[in-house]
Order: structure tokens, then C-alpha cells, then sequence
């Protein structure tokens, strides 16, 4: 029998969810994941901040009796109580990005979605607090079109792409080096989780050695 999946869908502010920046990207994913629209039960999506636990919409996905389908990891939560409380419910769930994660990696990359928010968090406030001591006014310019603005997430978007993926291998290879995996098994996990080098090839033992030495 095929399973059936619940896609939950997560965007971090309004305007995300009605120009579909973000979202389109999960929807993509999950199509991709998932061949057949027969396994595809109603999908929720929730406009909120991956920080915060209160979630209305996850909530009502749970109760449609499917496996909770998630683009990304860090799309169900950057707050890894949150995930680790809801793995340990027995909620079934799958990640498009890491579908034979084990309930090992699931732990590690939750502790790297919540370090990522926080970094994230905290190199903001750092840049705001610079530009107020030389005098910047904080805020919006009010001559920001719509147009620029989504133009410059955008762009921020693609960098992430670009650099994000990286840098959480890294931090993954160094928990499971810390845990005494071989460079072989890290290899394994990594490839397993859907990471690629930035080439986009396989992790290979050799790889993993370069990427511990960052």
C-alpha cells in the first residue's frame, strides 16, 4: 500500500506566502519527492517564524492520519526542542531533503537549524547596532518600491542557496567525527541526508577529510 503524505508548508511572513516566495520552492519539492498526486492528501501551509512553537496549521496536518511531508528540515522548525519533542511523539514525518535520515541525523540537524537561527539572529543585531553607531536611520525607506524589495530577498535567497548547504555539511561532518563516525560512514550520511559538494558530486571519504579541515 502507497503511503499517503500531508504537505506542510512553512513561510516566515505574509508577503512569502502571497507573492510565493519560498513556498513555490517547497511545493516543488514535494512534487518532485512524491510522483503520484494520489498519495497527496490536503496540504496546510503556516505563515510563521521558525523560532516560534505555536502552530495551528501543523496541527491540523497531524490530525489528517498521513505522514507529515516537509520540504526541508529547517521548514518545520528552527527551534530543536520542537523537533525533537515532535520526533519523539511518534509522529511519522519525511523530509523532501533528507528522506533516510535516521533518528540520529533528524537530532543533529535540528541542533544545526536552531545554531543557524541564532547565528542568523545574532549577525543581524550585530549589523543594526553598527549602523545605528555611525548614524543610520533604521527602517524602510519609504521610496522602497515592492519591485527592490523582493529583488533584494531574492538575491539574499540565492546566496543562501549557495553558501548554506556548505556550511551545515560541515557542521554535520564535525558532530559525527565528533561521535567517532569514519570518514567512510560520514560519506554515507551525508550523501543519505542530500548533500552534494559544491560540484555536485557524491561525498567521498577524501571529501569529508577537506570539508573537517575547513
Amino acid at each position: 500500500m502507497n503511503t499517503r503524505y500531508v504537505p506542510y508548508y512553512r513561510v516566515s511572513t505574509l508577503r512569502q506566502g502571497q507573492s510565493g516566495l519560498g513556498l513555490e520552492a517547497q511545493q516543488a519539492a514535494v512534487q518532485a519527492f512524491v510522483p503520484s498526486p494520489a498519495q497527496l492528501l490536503p496540504a496546510f501551509t503556516e505563515v510563521e517564524s521558525g523560532s516560534k512553537n505555536q502552530r495551528p496549521q501543523l496541527a491540523a496536518a497531524r490530525e489528517q492520519g498521513g505522514t507529515l511531508l516537509i520540504a526541508k528540515l529547517d521548514r518545520l522548525s528552527r527551534n530543536a526542542g520542537f523537533i525533537l519533542t515532535l520526533r519523539d511523539s511518534g509522529v511519522s514525518f519525511v523530509c523532501c531533503d533528507m528522506p533516510d535520515a535516521n533518528t540520529l541525523t533528524v537530532g543533529l540537524f535540528a541542533v544545526i537549524a536552531q545554531h543557524e537561527r541564532e547565528l542568523i539572529s545574532k549577525r543581524t543585531k550585530d549589523a543594526l547596532a553598527a549602523k545605528k553607531a555611525r548614524g543610520a536611520v533604521l527602517g524602510t525607506p519609504a521610496n522602497m518600491t515592492n519591485a527592490a524589495t523582493e529583488k533584494g530577498l531574492l538575491v539574499r535567497q540565492q546566496n543562501a542557496r549557495d553558501y548554506q548547504p556548505s556550511k551545515q555539511a560541515a557542521r554535520l561532518a564535525g558532530l559525527l567525527h565528533a561521535q567517532g563516525y569514519t570518514l567512510y560512514q560520514i560519506a554515507e550520511e551525508l550523501n543519505m541526508a542530500g548533500y552534494r559538494t559544491r560540484r555536485g558530486q557524491l561525498f567521498l571519504p577524501m571529501t569529508v577529510h577537506r570539508l573537517l579541515k575547513r
